[in-house]
């Protein structure tokens, strides 16, 4: 998988007021923007999930612990089913 690297200056006072620590920060904003992109829509469940770097089953708990729904529609749905189509299985 190819990757990008970003780096980010975060103050340590806004870490710890975020309730994160030095050895947990990356994996917590990559998780919080992960929630972020798929409530706005901008990542599909499955894309969040492999971004916050945890399990579908574990993201949607996640997502649940926030009040957020799956946001699938009928829309979703039928680019679901040409998905399938195409893969001809």
């Amino acid at each position: 998988m190819d990757t990008i690297t970003v780096t980010m200056n975060l103050p340590k006072d806004i870490v710890l007021a975020a309730d994160m620590t030095e050895a947990t920060v990356t994996m917590d904003i990559k998780k919080h923007l992960a929630l972020y992109m798929f409530k706005e829509r901008i990542l599909s469940f499955g894309k969040a999930a492999e971004l916050s770097g945890i399990s579908k089953p574990a993201f949607l708990e996640l997502a649940g612990s926030k009040g957020m729904s799956l946001n699938y529609d009928i829309d979703d749905y039928h680019e679901d089913i040409k998905t399938l189509q195409g893969l001809a299985l």
